[in-house]
Parts: structure tokens; sequence; C-alpha cells
């Protein structure tokens, strides 16, 4: 736990319809013994978020019945279809009317992302202005955080699967890299050969 958990929110981007696992949505997949979604929230409480926002898209309804989210609060995303820039910029949305001053921000499709990232990345939080990333032997990854100043832009770029990937290249000289690959590993599940990272 550090002193920003009141500060950073968590947004867990959870609406994908998993188009390459036969159109099985990634939130309702299971990985010990809980649904994706519920992991990943529960990712972000542990490593300190009090605040969790989950953005929900495909089989909404489904995922609502089937996950247990009590305290997290849940965004529709109608326009999932169009990318994950648009559960982004859903999410941002979302916490603009909060008073949260930066945003750590999850992939649902992540498991092997755990506390102990998302605390690290967290620690890494200063102000509104803040920019963090993990990195993996030096290559930037997820979770990303966000401070509220970046919130317009990154929501103005975000087009299509791409996210906030034009704003951070832009932005490179602001990020603060922070190396994960020593406690989590970032593969993505994507496709039915990805499901052997479920346990």
């Amino acid at each position: 736990m550090t002193d920003n958990e009141d500060q950073v929110a968590g947004l867990l981007l959870a609406a994908g319809g998993g188009r390459r696992l036969g159109g099985h949505p990634k939130a309702l997949l299971r990985h010990r013994g809980l649904t994706l979604v519920e992991h990943a929230a529960g990712v972000l409480r542990t490593a300190g978020c009090t605040r969790v926002h989950v953005v929900l898209g495909a089989r909404a309804d489904a995922v609502r019945e089937q996950a247990d989210l009590e305290g997290c609060v849940l965004v529709d995303n109608p326009e999932w279809e169009r990318g994950m820039g648009t559960s982004l910029r859903a999410g941002l949305d979302s916490l603009a009317g909060t008073a949260a001053a930066a945003a750590v921000v999850l992939l649902v499709d992540q498991p092997g992302i755990g506390a102990q990232a998302v605390g690290r990345v967290l620690a890494a939080y200063r102000d509104e202005n803040s920019l963090a990333s993990a990195a993996y032997d030096g290559v930037r990854g997820h979770p990303v955080l966000f401070g509220r100043a970046h919130w317009a832009g990154i929501a103005e770029s975000a087009t299509g699967d791409r996210g906030a990937r034009a704003y951070l290249k832009a932005h490179q000289q602001d990020i603060t890299l922070v190396e994960c690959a020593d406690v989590a590993r970032p593969y993505d599940i994507d496709t039915a050969a990805d499901l052997v990272h479920l346990e």
C-alpha cells in the first residue's frame, strides 16, 4: 500500500469481444477460480486502488451477471467494437467527475501482471502531471499510469486499438519507466493458443 491509493484510481479495460477466441469475451475467461475481470479488479485493489472503474462492452450483461465486481464502478462502452481506444476514452471520461488525480490502466487479458507490478507503477505517482509505465527488460508495457493533466490529450488521440500509444510516443521523454520483468509476465490472452497461460 502506498500513500497514493486515494489519489490514483484503477481503470480496468475489459470490453473486448475476444474475436480471435471465437467471440468469447475475455472478461469471462476463468483463471485461478475467478473470471479474468474479477481477477484483474482484485489485482488493482490489492495494489492499493480504493476506486476501481471497469469498462465493459462485449456481453456486458453476462459479465454483470457472472462476475462479482462489488465496489467497482461499471462503465458501459457501447462503441467497444471500434477498439480499445473507445474503452480508454469511456474510462477516463467516467473518472473525470471524481477526485482522482491519476489513473493506473490495466488490461483484462494480461493475468500475468499482478499486484506487485501495479504497486510499483503506483509508487511512481507524484502529481497530476505524472506519466509512468511498467517496462519489461526496458520495453514499455502495462500497466500505465496517467496523471489527470494528460487525460484530455490521451482521450483525443485514442483511436482504434492503439489506445494511448500515439500520446505516449509523443511524450516519451516524460514517462517514468518502472522495471517489472522480475515480478510479472506481460503476455496477452488473444488466441486459443494463449489459453495455456490460464490456471
